[in-house]
């Protein structure tokens, strides 16, 4: 759970600027809302980290969900260490887009109203060496 916490932790922290995600969301890191409450009852923030692509995207006339969507399906499909699960939580780092998975059978307007967008995505972080995760991670969102 030590390397899962790093490593996750080191995820959020590379990716929360990044100019093609909305947000990134992580109990470990200082934004969170909840961060305060995960310090006191965590020994670290575990290895989900969420992240959501933006809405709105130049190249798309409406600036639409749309865009998000096809973000998020791009990302899941050129991740390369990173496999497609509906399950997480193992000791190898897994990626699962909840709208068109885990949380398909629930109407968009109500997925919506609980935060599970179609632009955002689960990463299940794994304890593989972390510069190849990040380097994974950087080249999928680099082809969206």
């Amino acid at each position: 759970m030590a390397k899962h916490n790093k490593n996750a932790e080191m995820v959020a922290k590379h990716l929360q600027e990044h100019a093609k995600l909305d947000k990134v969301i992580y109990p470990g890191l200082e934004d969170h809302p909840d961060f305060e409450m995960a310090n006191k009852q965590m020994s670290g923030g575990g290895g989900i980290v969420t992240i959501v692509f933006a809405d709105k995207s130049p190249e798309s006339s409406n600036g639409s969900e749309d865009a998000a969507r096809s973000a998020a399906l791009k990302f899941c499909k050129s991740v390369s260490m990173f496999s497609l699960a509906e399950s997480l939580g193992g000791i190898e780092s897994l990626v699962n887009h909840p709208a068109i998975m885990t949380h398909a059978s629930i109407p968009k307007e109500i997925r919506e109203v609980r935060g599970v967008t179609d632009g955002l995505v689960r990463l299940s972080v794994g304890i593989e060496d972390i510069e190849d995760l990040i380097a994974d991670l950087d080249q999928s969102l680099a082809a969206v």
